[in-house]
């Protein structure tokens, strides 16, 4: 991707930043020329990632967030606002994926999923788009997972989160015409979300398919710089990105 020129760079800002696609996404849109803003709750990863990134000559800042508490949303978005006037794009990236069959009953799990893969999107959603329909422009981007597409038996809430996030992302580029809505749909990739929660056995499991057939972060930032580079009148509705190997 080339660099823009000042008078082109976006006001991007990306949630989940602090490991993962959302780091790998941050690294990439900086590099091309934008200024990135950083929101996680791991504070100490985002100073470390935007130290990286300033050392490297990009513009990067950053907040701490919690995509459950739209409060905390809205304080990260009109963080930006004031500081840059605007918010061209926004990467709603912050996801969890602890995995387990339902008969385990792991409903706080489930609470969780549903609190910060789909509630986490619509908060950001809700923070943004009033500015952004006032300004007439901007772009959503939200990202989904191949599991947007099927159902896994270990993965029955994961998936609907995500089937839901692809729902939201549709339906909400239909109701512009104003703003860019893109929905990207990684497949196995090389991130931390099976370090944390889920039946063990499973998360092993899926660690072990990952070595094997995963794709890197940074496969995935590519294909979010992809959609944020074209034309203001050109919307990358879909992005599904997978290894080859991956079935």
């Amino acid at each position: 991707m080339q660099n823009p020129s000042s008078s082109h760079r976006k006001v991007v800002l990306v949630t989940g930043a602090s490991s993962g696609i959302g780091e790998a996404s941050a690294r990439h849109l900086a590099a091309a020329g934008h200024h990135v803003v950083l929101g996680a709750r791991r504070v100490d990863r985002l100073i470390q990632l935007v130290s990286e990134l300033t050392e490297a000559g990009h513009n990067a800042e950053y907040a701490q967030l919690d995509v459950t508490d739209f409060e905390s949303v809205k304080a990260f978005v009109e963080g930006a606002l004031t500081r840059h006037g605007r918010v061209d794009v926004l990467v709603n990236n912050a996801g969890v994926m602890p995995l387990a069959l339902m008969q385990d009953l792991r409903v706080d799990e489930w609470n969780r999923m549903i609190d910060v893969n789909l509630r986490g999107v619509l908060h950001g959603i809700a923070a943004v788009l009033p500015g952004m329909r006032e300004r007439q422009s901007g772009h959503i981007v939200n990202v989904a997972s191949t599991a947007a597409h099927r159902a896994d038996p270990t993965g029955v809430v994961y998936c609907a989160t995500k089937f839901a996030v692809r729902a939201v992302s549709d339906g909400l580029r239909q109701e512009t015409t104003d703003l860019r809505v893109t929905v990207v749909c990684p497949g196995l990739t090389r991130t931390e979300l099976t370090h944390s929660g889920g039946d063990e056995q499973v998360q092993g499991a899926v660690r072990t398919a990952l070595d094997a057939v995963g794709i890197s972060p940074s496969a995935i930032a590519e294909a979010i710089g992809y959609a944020v580079a074209q034309p203001a009148n050109v919307n990358v509705n879909e992005i599904i990105v997978q290894g080859t190997a991956q079935v």
